[in-house]
């Protein structure tokens, strides 16, 4: 464990690093931020937060840069529009930590549980996916019709993409620094089905994948368009198919 004295990363590589992919997230982003760095200034290790702007059209990114201004160890990675999974792959290989943790800006799991997702809590792995469905897991206020759509959705990853894996989707992933920076350097898709993506190649790779049981919280400000994100996600995972058996993971 690469420690510091109670801060940001110096010029070594820090323990941890969060990115946060944000496409238009003005009304929210400088909250969440706030949130994360009350969180990380009671740690003992070194750490870095990059942001990811995709692209956006409001204010997000000029509020992440005042903010990063002021908070050392926060800073801003500006992207042309690509997609969620084209941000997180902008920021994973762009940051530096030992563990890479993947943070939705929702904040929807309280970021003090990112804790569960390091060591000393949590140990050996190559990937952690945090779940709304794995024992202990906890969901509020979340619509029913979204949550059966969800289940649908976990059913067809299982049988074509990646199986055993109860939930695939969730918006907190914790990396070591090798698995990042080997399949977020081979990851193709862009769009919201690069979490399934990542996991199928992590699972050919003979990866350590384990789940991590969360609290999660319904934010209604999601940008996930619930009927068509779920049919453009379930193109992407015969895609992945496909490109597999054409060799494209090899």
């Amino acid at each position: 464990m690469t420690l510091s004295s109670n801060g940001p990363t110096s010029d070594l590589q820090p323990f941890l690093s969060i990115v946060v992919p944000a496409y238009n997230e003005a009304s929210r982003i400088v909250s969440t931020l706030e949130q994360v760095r009350d969180c990380m200034a009671v740690q003992s290790y070194s750490w870095e937060v990059a942001v990811v702007d995709d692209g956006s059209i409001d204010d997000t990114a000029a509020l992440v840069r005042k903010f990063a201004e002021g908070n050392p160890g926060f800073r801003l990675i500006e992207a042309p529009h690509g997609g969620k999974g084209w941000a997180v792959r902008r920021g994973m290989t762009a940051v530096r930590g030992e563990y890479r943790f993947l943070c939705d800006a929702d904040l929807s799991m309280p970021i003090e549980q990112i804790a569960r997702f390091l060591p000393p809590d949590l140990e050996g792995f190559d990937v952690a996916i945090g779940s709304r469905e794995a024992e202990g897991s906890r969901r509020f206020e979340e619509p029913q019709a979204r949550h059966r759509m969800g289940r649908f959705f976990n059913v067809l990853v299982r049988w074509l993409a990646v199986p055993g894996v109860d939930d695939t989707q969730c918006g907190f992933k914790c990396f070591t620094g090798a698995a990042a920076q080997q399949l977020f350097s081979q990851q193709k898709l862009n769009g919201f089905a690069f979490d399934v993506e990542v996991l199928f190649m992590a699972r050919k790779r003979r990866m350590k994948v384990v789940e991590v049981p969360i609290d999660w919280h319904y934010r209604s400000e999601s940008k996930v368009r619930p009927l068509l994100d779920s049919l453009l996600m379930a193109r992407d995972v015969l895609l992945i198919r496909w490109w597999s058996l054409r060799g494209a993971y090899s």
